[in-house]
């Protein structure tokens, strides 16, 4: 068997050390580094090659959200797991977009932190529970709004590359993705992808895909 190697990203100490003593009891686990935030992260990144990174998300220098594009451009056979607590699930979509590969909650349980590991090197992607149950929710809310928005919506009229962005961003696709298949930049990328979001009338990915499927 293989062995999983980690970096562990947070601005923590109790919490980069935690992980480190339980990931650390795994035969097929090692921990190559731990670091305290986003810019020792896309640095370590390159010098140790993990192939795992747990990346927390509120930290100084640089947040885990700018860290994960840095990463995922540059690095993208690293996959990126987000540490997060329920007070932070409002950063999921975005996340999700930028190409992370799942959640772990900071006090989840070590077996299941574990097995998370393991699940998002098989290619599955990880979303706890409670982060489910508030995306259910906020596709709940987003429900009535993109009912009364999807009469007005139908009066856009989009451009060629508004249309051809529309419909790789209904298709799923990440940022990087799109700058791929757009063959743009992906901070260009991004900067389409607001723009439209303006034309729209949205404020995420969410609210435009339930959108744009109309428009397409």
């Amino acid at each position: 068997m293989s062995t999983i190697k980690l970096l562990i990203v947070d601005d923590q100490k109790y919490v980069r050390e935690g992980f480190r003593t339980i990931l650390e009891l795994e035969e097929d686990m090692e921990v190559i580094g731990i670091v305290e935030n986003g810019k020792e992260a896309c640095e370590s990144a390159a010098i140790l090659e993990p192939d795992v990174m747990l990346l927390d998300i509120q930290m100084p220098v640089m947040n885990g959200l700018e860290a994960l594009r840095y990463i995922r451009a540059n690095h993208p056979k690293i996959k990126v797991i987000i540490l997060t607590t329920f007070a932070e699930s409002d950063y999921i979509l975005e996340g999700m977009a930028e190409g992370a590969q799942g959640y772990v909650m900071k006090d989840m349980d070590a077996d299941r932190l574990i097995e998370s590991i393991r699940d998002v090197m098989k290619g599955q992607y990880i979303l706890p529970s409670l982060i489910a149950a508030k995306l259910a929710q906020h596709a709940r809310e987003l429900h009535h709004k993109v009912g009364l928005a999807k009469r007005e919506v139908q009066t856009i009229q989009l451009t060629y590359r508004e249309k051809e962005l529309a419909r790789l961003l209904v298709q799923g696709l990440s940022n990087q993705e799109v700058a791929e298949m757009m063959c743009i930049a992906e901070g260009t990328a991004r900067n389409y992808i607001s723009n439209l979001y303006s034309k729209i009338g949205v404020e995420d990915r969410t609210q435009a895909i339930l959108l744009l499927q109309d428009l397409m």
